[in-house]
């Protein structure tokens, strides 16, 4: 798998979130402080309530940036064999005849990457399947909850 491939697809997708986020933000700051939202009674809250919108608008978009740079700074180094599992690992895991890819990264844990031709889900170290890969390499196993029951998987490479 090409991981830059993989790596770009997120910031991607991240930077459309970023858009969507910063626009909405912008659209519920300028309701809030519109003539027409100004309270009525007492009891009206739209302008407030288009304040706490925009406020929580701008926090997510601030965390989406963040999440940017540290796609951009993270080290989509090749992994060596019997290296154990770090951020920016490309994790083959199998189970059941049926091979999963996982691209351990700093953020956006369940976003879907794809280089083209294969895909692969994001995975965080805080997530239940990256704790039980951080730290682990090729051959150990590992168990991923399944509707019916766990089900152990094999890490069967690294790259």
């Amino acid at each position: 798998m090409d991981k830059r491939a993989l790596s770009q697809s997120i910031i991607a997708q991240l930077e459309r979130d970023l858009a969507l986020q910063t626009e909405a933000a912008h659209g519920s700051r300028s309701e809030a402080t519109d003539e027409e939202s100004k309270a009525e009674d007492k009891y009206d809250m739209r302008s407030q309530s288009a304040a706490y919108l925009a406020a929580g608008q701008a926090r997510l978009a601030t965390e989406i940036a963040a999440a940017i740079e540290a796609w951009k700074a993270l080290s989509l180094r090749a992994f060596q064999p019997g290296e154990v599992i770090a951020a920016g690992a490309v994790v083959v895991l199998e189970a059941k005849g049926r091979r999963t890819a996982y691209l351990m990264g700093p953020h956006s844990g369940g976003l879907e990457a794809t280089d083209g031709e294969s895909a692969a889900t994001v995975v965080t170290g805080a997530s239940p399947l990256g704790r039980q890969l951080v730290g682990r390499s090729v051959g150990d196993l590992v168990q991923i909850a399944d509707r019916l029951g766990p089900v152990v998987h094999l890490i069967a490479s690294v790259e």
